[in-house]
């Protein structure tokens, strides 16, 4: 499983029984709450249907979670956005964090040290 921050824009892809069949559903939404620790550990999604608002609530370790997708990061400064659900519209849309803290360490260039006794053009840019 992912990381999954309050912010971030999920796709969340859930299995769901009708009758004796099983398929998969893709639930995507904006995540307003984490709530938990270890394997009591939830999150809220909530997405605007038909000009309604729908939050659903779901466990981690849920065996019918199937995937989750971090599709944008958002840059949020509250552990709980609850005052999404007052907004509609553009009012709703959160600045995108473009990296995030451990994507930044794992993105950096690696310097080349020569070996020693070698001669290294310097280049000027």
């Amino acid at each position: 499983m992912p990381q999954v921050r309050v912010g971030d824009n999920v796709r969340v892809t859930v299995r769901i029984t009708e009758g004796n069949k099983e398929r998969n559903q893709n639930y995507e939404g904006v995540v307003i709450k984490v709530k938990g620790s270890s394997i009591n550990k939830t999150f809220t999604v909530r997405r605007v249907f038909q000009g309604v608002g729908v939050e659903r609530v779901f466990l981690i370790n849920s065996p019918k979670l199937e995937k989750v997708t971090v599709l944008k990061s958002g840059k949020v400064r509250r552990a709980k956005l609850y005052y999404l659900r007052e907004r509609t519209g553009k009012a709703t849309r959160l600045k995108e964090q473009l990296k995030r803290a451990n994507e930044e360490i794992t993105s950096l260039p690696k310097e080349e040290v020569p070996e020693e006794g070698k001669l290294v053009e310097a280049t000027t840019s």
